[in-house]
């Protein structure tokens, strides 16, 4: 019997990115022994240093998604989280739907008066505990997702990305990641990068 990889997928639930190599994510779990561990991380606490501010407007805003996501993980654990992840991309990717909280947690099976986390500082240390995890494994020069597998001395190994659009499906996604383990197998492989064009695409990639 194939042992089962664990991947642990650091996300910020605004990033369209994130939401698109998510659903690769899910992908590979279909065609290759991959069970994937949802984390939770934010680009709130990744640009709170910066002088500039990259998401604008959106900072106000950008806390209370992850907020949501941190109290869901805390009561009801990773199916839980994983299935509100995917709610709320649905939302607020697919649909554009970005303003309500209640009926994201509706959508996934979920109790929602867990929206009031959103207005609440109470998960914010768990939240940049998690952040911090991904951090130390992908350094701090990075975005959302972070994606970390078992290196081939059993430590963790975290890399930032992928950053695909459209993903892939079926076996395209189990080659990808086949590549994105043999990069993590590969003692002092750091980073391969290409300039992105165009806006990120929803649909999934035949």
């Amino acid at each position: 019997m194939t042992e089962l990889r664990t991947v642990d997928f650091w996300f910020d639930p605004v990033c369209p990115y994130t939401w698109i190599a998510s659903r690769w994510m899910v992908e590979v779990t279909k065609v290759r022994p991959v069970g994937v561990r949802w984390r939770v991380m934010s680009l709130s606490v990744l640009n709170e240093h910066r002088d500039d501010d990259p998401e604008g407007d959106w900072e106000d805003y950008m806390w209370a998604p992850v907020r949501v996501c941190a109290a869901v993980e805390e009561r009801f654990g990773q199916q839980a989280l994983g299935d509100l992840f995917t709610a709320m991309g649905t939302r607020f990717h697919l649909r554009g739907d970005w303003g309500n909280l209640t009926a994201v947690l509706a959508d996934a099976g979920l109790p929602e008066e867990i929206a009031e986390a959103a207005e609440s500082t109470a998960y914010d240390e768990v939240i940049r505990s998690s952040h911090a995890q991904a951090v130390a494994l992908a350094g701090g020069d990075i975005g959302t997702p972070v994606v970390s597998v078992a290196g081939p001395g059993g430590q963790r190994v975290g890399f930032f990305g992928p950053v695909v659009s459209p993903a892939p499906t079926g076996e395209a996604a189990g080659r990808l990641w086949d590549g994105f383990v043999l990069m993590a197998a590969v003692p002092g492989f750091h980073e391969v990068k290409r300039t992105r064009t165009g806006e990120p695409r929803f649909d999934m990639a035949d």
